[in-house]
């Protein structure tokens, strides 16, 4: 296992680290025996956010008096200068910590600076002037955005969602930042949960040497796969070239992430799930997505009403009416038995 560079924060650490969103589902208990176990294995790296319920309060429990063995990154969804200082000092709070080694604007809509108003960079570039915060970061959905981020000069890391099957113009961003000396943390490295090729995704993230990926980790399961390549290093194969062209086939067109920002629907629908049916249905067992509850959940999309406030959430741009409607003509024919999956 190589270790990365995030850039000019001078941040060294394995290239295989946590993200901590997924552990808010589960008991704190459970949280802090799987954050420790990471810690195990050889994980330095937790990434977490004042929008993932109570994930900070887990990883402060598992982390604490623990400063100077690992790197904690949190997030803050401020709008304001004086709102990013309150949800800092809960953050900390959280951690039980006096400082944070890096905090991020969270999922932007614009590249803020100084001068635009808000005071966010004010606050933030204040945060670290005052010892609170070591570094400075930003995280994207928007490429537009990440691209302009990237050229200000401003932040010290990005992150950005990075798969294999990321767009050319994504890979370009990955490229620059090198360039720019600015640190990549590559978030939605799994597509959401479209890819299930955990070996592939490494290898692919193992051949950039400026690139620390951020595993959404749950379960003792998912977090062995990760903590395996520290003992064997995942290199990309004749067999994980031709599965990764496969999904980038099969996945070319626009697809739902499951990132969920679209939420909460105007008529209630689960967006996030049923306008990636299709991919969903075909990569799990099929059962799970077949029971009735599922059933009553896809035949909600015919109460879609068309508003349109889930694409104007859509990080992604999507045109998510029309996604579902495909979505739910799929379903039904594999429900009918008119499609083998």
């Amino acid at each position: 296992m190589k270790n990365i560079t995030l850039g000019k924060t001078g941040i060294t650490v394995p290239q295989n680290a946590f993200g901590a969103l997924p552990i808010q589902r589960i008991s704190k208990d459970a949280a802090v025996a799987l954050l420790r176990r990471a810690y195990e294995g050889g994980m330095r790296f937790f990434d977490t956010a004042r929008a993932y319920t109570d994930s900070e309060e887990k990883v402060g429990a598992a982390f604490e008096g623990m400063n100077d063995k690992i790197y904690i990154a949190s997030k803050t969804q401020a709008k304001t200068g004086d709102e990013l200082k309150r949800e800092l000092e809960t953050t900390l709070k959280n951690l039980k910590r006096d400082y944070l080694d890096l905090y991020q604007l969270h999922c932007v809509p614009q590249a803020y600076k100084p001068g635009d108003g808000t005071g966010l960079y004010e606050a933030l570039a204040q945060a670290k002037d005052e010892g609170l915060v070591r570094h400075i970061g930003v995280t994207a959905h928007l490429l537009n955005v990440a691209e302009e981020l990237v050229e200000s000069g401003l932040y010290e890391t990005l992150q950005f969602p990075l798969s294999y099957i990321s767009s050319e113009r994504d890979i370009e961003l990955v490229y620059k930042c090198k360039e720019k000396d600015m640190g990549f943390i590559a978030m939605k490295a799994l597509a959401g949960g479209l890819l299930t090729n955990a070996r592939a995704c490494m290898a692919f993230m193992s051949s950039f040497d400026n690139v620390l990926p951020i595993w959404g980790i749950q379960r003792e399961e998912e977090l062995d796969q990760w903590l395996a390549f520290f003992s064997e290093e995942a290199v990309l194969t004749k067999e994980d070239e031709v599965a990764i062209e496969a999904d980038k086939k099969e996945l070319k067109d626009a697809f739902c992430r499951g990132c969920g920002y679209c939420s909460p629907c105007t008529v209630g629908i689960s967006v996030k799930d049923c306008a990636r049916m299709s991919q969903m249905i075909r990569r799990a067992p099929s059962e799970a997505w077949l029971t009735e509850k599922w059933q009553t959940e896809m035949e909600k999309i015919t109460e879609c009403i068309e508003c349109g406030v889930c694409m104007s959430r859509c990080p992604y741009q999507l045109n998510i009416p029309e996604l579902l409607k495909k979505n739910l003509a799929d379903y039904r024919d594999i429900v009918a038995g008119k499609i083998k999956v």
